[in-house]
């Protein structure tokens, strides 16, 4: 199975935002780090927006954070979403299936349960757990290490609930 570019900067995507959770990151930042371009970031920003996976916030002080707990985001779930009724072989298109063998072959079904094991075996993996405790991940992807400028990170910063006195 391939996964789809996509699919791929989604995941790269949740994952710069869970490094980065305490502020809002900016696209611009995440192309750099991440190796993508600004233009397919765009589009990937705006379908995970509208899927709940992330927080946008437009203006000169903009940026994004993630819109779910990183541990509550399942990676299967998201390639699902992402991912979509992408035919993974020409018999399962609904159109363009010029395959004589389509009605009675049998790889179709073998084919099919592969992929749900597949999005299975992701189900069980969660943004947070390929991120928290991935030290050498989250040396990658701050803005310092990514080439952004470290003002960044004040600029955009989110305020902190100040501690329960107590």
């Amino acid at each position: 199975m391939r996964i789809t570019k996509r699919t791929n900067i989604a995941v790269r995507l949740l994952m710069y935002c869970a490094a980065n959770e305490e502020r809002l990151v900016t696209k611009s930042e995440i192309a750099e780090c991440c190796n993508i371009s600004e233009n397919h970031l765009a589009q990937v920003i705006n379908q995970l927006s509208q899927l709940g996976y992330l927080h946008t916030q437009r203006g000169r002080n903009g940026g994004m954070t993630l819109g779910r707990d990183p541990a509550e985001i399942q990676i299967g779930q998201v390639f699902r979403h992402v991912e979509g009724a992408l035919p993974i072989a020409e018999c399962f298109a609904d159109t363009d299936n010029t395959c004589p063998l389509a009605s009675a072959c049998r790889l179709k079904l073998a084919l099919s349960e592969a992929a749900q094991a597949f999005y299975r075996s992701l189900d069980d993996l969660s943004v947070a757990d390929l991120v928290c405790g991935n030290v050498d991940l989250l040396r990658i992807l701050q803005p310092v290490a990514c080439g952004t400028a470290a003002g960044v990170a004040t600029a955009n910063a989110r305020p902190q609930a100040a501690p329960a006195a107590g």
